[in-house]
C-alpha cells in the first residue's frame, strides 16, 4: 500500500504537496484495483447491469469511494471516459487520477487533471453486433478498437509505458480464455500480422479460484518509434 498521506492540507484553488513516488507504485495502483473488483462484483447493492460502460462506471464509483476512506489511497480518483493525450477523438475507459496533491513519478508531475495510467475494459465475450470482434480483446480485424491493438498502435496512453485491461467474464472461465486469447495471438503472428509476434502472449500472473480473480501480464513493441508498453490484465469472473 502507498504511504498514508491524509496529512497533507489542500487549499482552495490549489493542490498540496508534491508527493514522489517510484515508477512500482503504477503497479501497486493495479493491485488495489484487482484487490477491489471481487468486493465491488459481490456488493448486493450493485445495478446488475452487463455493458461494458455501464460496469465501468460503476466500478469508478465504487473504486473512488473506497480509496477516499482508505488510508494511503485517498490520493486517488478515478474517473472515466478521459480523453487521450494525444489522441483527443479517442477516450480511455477507466483512468486514476491524482486526488489532492501533484504526484511525481520518474521525473514527471501529474496533477488532477492527469492520468496516471490508462485503463481499457473489455466484456469477454464481445457481444454479438455488426460492428464488433470476437477477437476484439486483442484486435479487430477490420478496425482499430482492439484492445491490445489500440495500445500496440499507440492510439491509447502513446505517452504511458504502463497500461492495464480489466475482463469482464460474463462466459467461461478464466482459464478458457487465456487458452483463446493465446490462440488468437499466436495465430495473428503465424499469419505474419504486421507488428504481431509471439512476445505479445499473456503470461499468468495470478490465479485466485476464491475470489473468480485472475491476472496477467504481456510487454508488446508499438509504432512510431514508441516505447514498449507493459500491460497487466485484470480479469473478473461476474457470475
Amino acid at each position: 500500500m502507498l504511504a498514508n498521506l491524509s496529512h497533507l492540507s489542500t487549499q482552495s484553488g490549489s493542490l498540496g504537496a508534491e508527493v514522489h513516488f517510484p515508477a512500482t507504485s503504477l503497479f501497486a495502483i493495479l493491485d488495489f484495483v484487482a484487490d477491489e473488483l471481487p468486493r465491488w462484483r459481490d456488493r448486493p447493492d450493485r445495478p446488475r447491469e452487463q455493458s461494458e460502460t455501464a460496469l465501468t462506471s460503476l466500478l469508478c464509483a465504487h473504486l473512488s469511494s473506497v480509496a477516499r476512506h482508505s488510508e494511503g489511497w485517498d490520493i486517488l480518483q478515478f474517473r472515466t471516459e478521459v480523453p487521450d493525450e494525444q489522441q483527443k477523438g479517442r477516450k480511455i475507459d477507466l483512468a486514476p487520477t491524482p486526488c489532492d496533491v501533484a504526484l511525481c513519478i520518474e521525473g514527471r508531475s501529474y496533477t488532477d487533471f492527469d492520468m496516471l495510467l490508462p485503463i481499457e475494459c473489455k466484456r469477454l465475450p464481445t457481444p454479438k453486433d455488426s460492428d464488433r470482434d470476437e477477437w476484439e480483446y486483442v484486435i479487430h480485424r477490420s478496425g482499430s478498437t482492439g484492445g491490445i491493438q489500440r495500445f500496440k498502435e499507440g492510439n491509447h496512453g502513446a505517452v504511458h509505458r504502463v497500461g492495464a485491461m480489466i475482463g469482464y467474464l460474463q462466459a467461461d472461465s478464466a482459464p478458457v480464455w487465456s487458452t483463446r486469447i493465446g490462440s488468437w495471438i499466436s495465430e495473428l503472428a503465424k499469419n505474419g500480422e504486421a507488428g504481431w509476434s509471439a512476445d505479445d502472449l499473456l503470461q499468468p500472473d495470478r490465479n485466485d479460484d476464491v475470489n473468480r480473480l485472475a491476472t496477467f501480464r504481456s510487454s508488446h513493441e508499438r509504432k512510431n518509434n514508441l516505447p514498449r508498453v507493459e500491460l497487466r490484465h485484470i480479469w473478473i469472473t461476474m457470475s
